[in-house]
Parts: structure tokens; sequence; C-alpha cells
């Protein structure tokens, strides 16, 4: 007899959200998807979930255990826990300064929920929030993230952490991809682009609204080999 799949409680256009579908559609793990009225109806601050996630907040992540139901509720734990049923490949090789690094990138893709993350939320669902500040720090995260790729690109490396995806790039990709929803453009961030067309490009991606997959996406008119930039 199969063993019951996770059931991940889900928002369509949550981010945090797609990470965890995204990872499992990489791994080839299948999730039982239970939709949360996160706009309007703000289901994730009822009795129900609030029971499962203290917090409020979602992705939510129930997964059956020896020792009963496992409940996850941060998105690089989910991360984490699904690419390690499935994936091993995407903890990296478990060598101390690789995981030290996935580390560093799974609490860096805070910055970016808390800042790009932030301002999609005030222009789209007219959250609370100072909008220029948001972006300002969305910016700086995204600086800070076009220098990384840029020296991973000189070592002939595509991903955060090497040659090959891992949890980090899942983790920071959303985010990043949907910065435009907030306001904030990724015209100047070559090497960005190009490491999201990498992530696209991957065996088994799925998209979510705003996300799309690498064949419908015009050519990047700025691609060019990393030592030709200044």
């Amino acid at each position: 007899m199969t063993s019951p799949s996770p059931v991940l409680y889900d928002y369509i256009l949550s981010p945090s959200c797609y990470k965890a579908r995204l990872m499992a559609a990489l791994a080839g793990l299948r999730l039982t998807l239970r939709p949360v009225d996160f706009h309007p109806g703000a289901e994730h601050r009822g009795p129900e979930l609030l029971a499962l996630n203290p917090a409020g907040s979602i992705p939510i992540l129930v997964a059956p255990d020896d020792d009963g139901d496992l409940i996850l509720t941060e998105s690089a734990a989910i991360l984490v826990y699904l690419a390690g049923k499935a994936a091993p490949a995407f903890l990296g090789s478990g060598k101390p300064a690789e995981s030290a690094r996935i580390q560093q990138w799974l609490a860096f893709s805070a910055r970016l929920t808390a800042s790009l993350g932030g301002a999609r939320l005030h222009e789209m669902l007219h959250r609370p929030g100072d909008l220029a500040g948001l972006r300002a720090s969305g910016i700086a995260a995204l600086r800070e993230l076009e220098a990384a790729l840029f020296e991973q690109r000189l070592r002939g490396e595509a991903f955060l952490v090497g040659s090959a995806p891992t949890v980090a790039d899942i983790a920071c990709f959303p985010y990043v991809a949907l910065a435009p929803d907030g306001g904030v453009s990724l015209d100047a961030y070559p090497s960005i682009r190009l490491w999201m067309r990498a992530v696209r490009a991957l065996e088994g991606f799925i998209e979510m609204p705003g996300i799309h997959r690498l064949h419908e996406l015009k050519p990047d008119p700025h691609e060019a080999p990393a030592t030709a930039e200044a």
C-alpha cells in the first residue's frame, strides 16, 4: 500500500507556496493540495489553520511520519524536507562549505520575501507598508544577488551554489521572478535573468501565474558571456 502524499495548504498566488509546489514537481513527488482562501477570506487566520500554524501564515505542509503527522510551517524547512524525501541532490554534496552556503541563501531568501514580497503584497493586495522602503530593500538584495551570480558565471556555474540547482535556488527564485509585480524591474540584472532562465529550463519545472515556462519567453537580448561584462 502506498503511503498518503503530503498535504500542502496552498494559495495559488503565494510565491512561498509555489516554492513547495515547484520543489515537489522537480523531485517528482506528489502533493495533495488544500486550497486556502488567503484573499479576501483570510482563512489562514481562521481556527483550523491557526491550530496547525499559530503564526497564521502559509504554506503549511502536513506529512505522514512514523511518529505521527509532521507539520512544517516554514518554506525553507518544507523545501529541505521535500528534497530529502525524493531529490537529495538538491541538498548538495553534504560538504560543510557547500551546506553552509546553501543555508546562507536560504536565510537570504527571507530578505527577498520581506522586501520584494512586501512590495508585491502592497501593490497587488493593497497591504499597508512603506512601499518606497520595501522597494529600496528589494533592490539592495537584488544587487547582492546579481554580484554573487556574476561571480558564479565567471566560475562557469549557473546556479547559486554550483553547477547544479539546490534548494537555495528554489528558495530565492519566486520572489525574484515576481519582483516586477511590486514595481521593481529586473532589467538591470543580466546575471539574475540568466539564472532565472536556467531555473525555468529545469526538467519538471512548473508555472505559477506570472512565472512562465522558458519556451514561452522571448529571447533575452542581453545574454552575453560573463567575461564580456564590465
